[in-house]
């Protein structure tokens, strides 16, 4: 009889890994699932306001209509000097208020179709982003990730801090520094990630994340509010923060 020792301990290692791999990926998978969700309830959420706006519209354009007819009676009236120019002027402002009105409306219709459109784009990123390999770089209209090449841990701060100090002469700053009460209540795994307070479009986010990169350090910038992701532009430090 031959016994082969330590064949045993290869296979149970295999098989580990295997498990540890289809974990990884089921994890992943839910992560995509429910990030997907987020936005189409936020694309729901965003038709169903602009839904509300178009039935309010007409009522303003009506609204709009008698104010400048009012005004143009008005312009009648004081030319024939039967009313005052402070009734004239209240008119007049009267009509402008009334087509401010409308256009504001207007806008934020334009407004609804593009945060619509640029949560589609973002479904799309999501799935680009989980087949990200280490050290890949994505970005969309509203976000920016970049991966990392090497470990990470919030350790780390110091010298990023050290960075931020010598370029703009103040502190980094931190808004969240690991688990944050928001992402309780997003029930986001944030302990080893920290979120700076940086517009991704000024000067010293595009420094600092020239400066994570050159170092391997992974970030996701953020350029706007994702609902049950990001309260506004910022920057996060460190690998992307997972659901649980």
């Amino acid at each position: 009889m031959f016994i082969i020792i330590g064949n045993t301990s290869s296979i149970a290692n295999a098989q580990k890994k295997k498990r540890a791999a289809s974990k990884a990926q089921t994890a992943q998978a839910q992560l995509t699932a429910q990030l997907e969700k987020l936005h189409d309830d936020y694309i729901k959420a965003t038709k169903d306001y602009k839904a509300s706006l178009e039935k309010l519209l007409p009522l303003y354009e009506k609204n709009q209509k008698t104010a400048e007819l009012k005004f143009a009676q008005s312009k009648g009236l004081f030319n024939q000097g039967l009313i005052s120019q402070r009734e004239l002027d209240d008119s007049e402002r009267a009509a402008a208020e009334a087509k401010a009105k409308v256009d504001e409306v207007h806008k934020q219709m334009t407004g609804a179709d593009t945060q619509v459109a640029q949560a589609l784009v973002e479904v799309q990123t999501e799935k680009q982003i989980g087949k990200l390999p280490k050290g890949g770089y994505l970005r969309s209209t509203s976000l920016i990730r970049y991966n990392g090449a090497g470990p990470w841990a919030l350790s780390q701060v110091g010298k990023i801090d050290t960075f931020f100090r010598q370029k703009f002469g103040r502190p980094l700053p931190i808004a969240v520094f690991g688990q944050g009460a928001i992402h309780n209540q997003w029930h986001l795994d944030h302990r080893n990630a920290m979120d700076v307070s940086v517009n991704p479009n000024g000067p010293e986010a595009q420094a600092l994340m020239d400066f994570l990169r050159a170092n391997g350090i992974p970030f996701s910038a953020f350029r706007a509010a994702i609902p049950g992701v990001a309260t506004g532009p910022h920057i996060h430090i460190g690998l992307p923060s997972h659901r649980y």
